[in-house]
């Protein structure tokens, strides 16, 4: 099956989903799609709420595209492709519209930044999550800021530090980055359908406004991701990473 992003509205709840053959990676045109999806629903009078998914049954997503960084070659490149996950990251945090996120499976490094960057988060028992971008030579700079919010100082320095480790669902539960984990999908949707419906019968004008108070402080954060993104751009094109990265596509 071919990567897609495509969206659906149904009574007033808006509906994204992503997917990529590889993992649910995320390429820059993948990144790109995201965030008009986003963008759109956002707009959208008939879309009182949104809810983020990716397809497939295994990993919710696995970050960046290792064939994409390991082709970058200059600077400007590869601040572009960082930025694909600050554009990302900010369209959630701008939008209008409260965001669910539904993680059924692993989520690594841009992953855990998206479950990190909506405003309710459910998950499965399989959905682990791993800052790996340490161990290939990067560091999470454009996520940082939204994982550190959600979860706070100390907690994303564990993750982090600890690039090699996936850390469990519940664990993410105990430090807020999940707010609801359940045994099994099915269990997830249902619980998400009942609060998604609420909250299309809620007021929208409330809900935005509620939204701004959940994102107080980030207003710089375009500028703020932006230099993320220069600092990764620039560490990627490094012998160091070029080789950790190779090593890392041959597990």
């Amino acid at each position: 099956m071919e990567a897609y992003v495509k969206s659906t509205i149904q009574n007033g709840i808006g509906t994204i989903e992503f997917f990529h053959p590889q993992s649910n990676s995320m390429p820059s045109s993948q990144l790109r799609n995201l965030v008009e999806e986003i963008n759109n629903l956002s707009k959208n009078d008939e879309v009182k709420v949104i809810i983020l998914k990716s397809g497939g049954e295994k990993a919710f997503c696995a970050g960046a595209s290792f064939d994409e960084l390991i082709s970058i070659k200059d600077f400007e490149t590869g601040k572009t492709f960082f930025s694909g996950f600050a554009n990302v990251i900010n369209a959630m945090r701008k939008s209008s519209k409260l965001i669910i996120a539904r993680i059924h499976g692993k989520a690594v490094g841009g992953g855990v930044g998206i479950a990190c960057a909506a405003d309710y988060t459910f998950a499965t028992e399989n959905a682990s999550v791993k800052l790996s971008e340490l161990a290939v030579g990067i560091g999470p700079f454009v996520i940082g800021p939204v994982v550190e919010k959600k979860i706070g100082t100390s907690s994303f320095a564990q993750l982090a530090i600890n690039a090699t480790e996936f850390y469990s669902a519940e664990w993410a539960r105990e430090k807020n980055m999940y707010q609801d984990v359940y045994e099994t999908p099915e269990e997830m949707d249902a619980e998400i359908q009942i609060l998604a419906e609420k909250l299309a019968n809620s007021n929208p004008e409330a809900m935005s406004q509620l939204k701004e108070i959940f994102w107080k402080g980030t207003e710089h954060w375009d500028e703020l991701l932006a230099d993320r993104a220069g600092i990764s751009g620039n560490l990627v094109l490094s012998d160091f990473t070029v080789n950790a990265i190779n090593q890392f596509k041959k597990k």
